[in-house]
């Protein structure tokens, strides 16, 4: 009997998704693990492997449709299995009990537990369609399903939709207008910047946070990076050594390499560090792992790599997840000095301005030098003052000789 696929929850909190990109045909024989999705979630594109082993018999989701945590997304025959021999059921591949849904123009009729009673009536619809139904004021009553069975899919909604727009009265036309009316528009919200209004809403206004700046002198630093570059063959910015001597910083001070974990703390041996990468549209945090034990060139290398692949949708879910530290750096746009709101479960996020020349006092005497301005917001459930202090100083110290970064 042939295995029904459902949308799997490829992200915490996340009630739907989308298909970008099917790996596998229809007819193509796959085994369990091998990939056969691009699933692309609010933040990140994810590939999502078989489950079970089989041949695809028939593709359900459509590339760009939004489907439905649980809703059928294709059907994988047994061997030996053919396509007409799925009319006759499948199995659900985590029970392993039948699941009653006849294959009909590519389409899979809701199972009976997804019906809805209402009135004595029994309607067929997915969570989606009952979900659009409810924010459009939809009574699901009066549509009538196009899917097997009458099952009422989400062209129903779209058709209806478009009808009601189509035959509704032209709205009267003001006799008066204001003399400056407002040129604006509204622009729909993209998966990407729902996930960061909610997440960042969340941290600002449920995590204390508190912040610590320094100035620090980059003279040394600007002109070591310069004997690295000649002599390498990958190019390192300053954001590589800000990134090393924050992972240097974090071992020096453990007690700042630590996560909230609601009933306790939990503490790092390694640091895993996220890097702000701004795309269209947003901002992805891809992660760097075990920055600590890895040379400048790695990082250079490395960074460049997630920074790509973050601008062209190809980063995976689990390069996004982990670490207890971020880095934001603004320098390059002209900002001297920001704060930054924490990304949770992060407790630490420095915030990096340009490098400028100043005033400074070198033996008591005026001088000019090259400063740039760090910020650094804290979790004040995990990191207390004395603790902030301690590693901006360790962060400074490397920072303003460098060598002991390459060390």
């Amino acid at each position: 009997m042939a295995t029904v696929m459902r949308m799997p929850e490829v992200l915490a909190n996340t009630g739907e998704a989308i298909i970008q990109t099917w790996l596998v045909s229809v007819g193509q024989e796959i085994s369990i693990g091998d990939p056969i999705a691009e699933i692309e979630t609010e933040k990140a594109v994810v590939e999502y492997a078989a489950e079970v082993d089989g041949v695809l018999a028939r593709l359900i989701a459509e590339p760009g449709a939004t489907i439905a945590v649980g809703e059928p997304i294709a059907l994988v025959a047994e061997p030996g299995e053919t396509v007409d021999d799925i009319g006759m059921g499948a199995r659900d591949p985590e029970s392993g009990a039948r699941v009653i849904e006849k294959v009909a123009d590519g389409a899979v009729a809701a199972p009976p537990q997804r019906s809805v009673p209402t009135n004595g009536h029994r309607l067929f619809a997915t969570p989606l369609v009952r979900k659009i139904a409810r924010e459009k004021g939809i009574d699901l009553l009066s549509v009538t399903g196009s899917g097997p069975g009458g099952r009422i899919v989400r062209r129903d909604l779209d058709r209806l939709s478009a009808n009601e727009t189509a035959t509704a009265p032209a709205p009267a036309v003001k006799a008066e207008r204001p003399e400056q009316a407002a040129d604006f528009v509204d622009i729909p919200l993209t998966g990407m910047r729902k996930a960061i209004a909610r997440r960042l809403t969340e941290s600002k206004t449920t995590v204390p946070h508190f912040y610590v700046t320094a100035d620090c002198r980059v003279d040394a630093l600007l002109e070591l990076r310069r004997t690295v570059n000649e002599a390498g063959t990958t190019k390192v910015s300053v954001n590589d050594f800000v990134l090393k001597a924050v992972a240097g910083a974090l071992m020096e001070v453990p007690e700042a390499n630590a996560i909230w974990n609601g009933d306790s703390m939990r503490r790092f041996g390694t640091a895993d560090i996220a890097v702000a990468v701004a795309v269209e549209g947003g901002l992805l945090t891809p992660v760097l792992r075990g920055v600590d034990r890895l040379p400048i060139s790695a990082i250079a290398a490395k960074v460049a790599d997630l920074a790509s692949r973050a601008r062209e949708g190809k980063i995976k879910q689990q390069e996004l997840e982990g670490g207890s530290f971020s880095v934001s750096n603004l320098g390059m746009y002209g900002v001297t000095e920001f704060s930054a709101i924490l990304n949770p479960p992060h407790s630490g996020i420095l915030a990096v301005g340009g490098a400028v020349q100043k005033p400074v006092v070198v033996e008591g005497a005026l001088a000019v030098g090259t400063v740039m301005t760090v910020m650094l917001s804290a979790d004040h459930r995990v990191i207390d003052g004395a603790v902030a202090a301690q590693w901006m100083a360790a962060f400074v110290r490397r920072i303003e000789n460098p060598l002991t970064i390459l060390i």
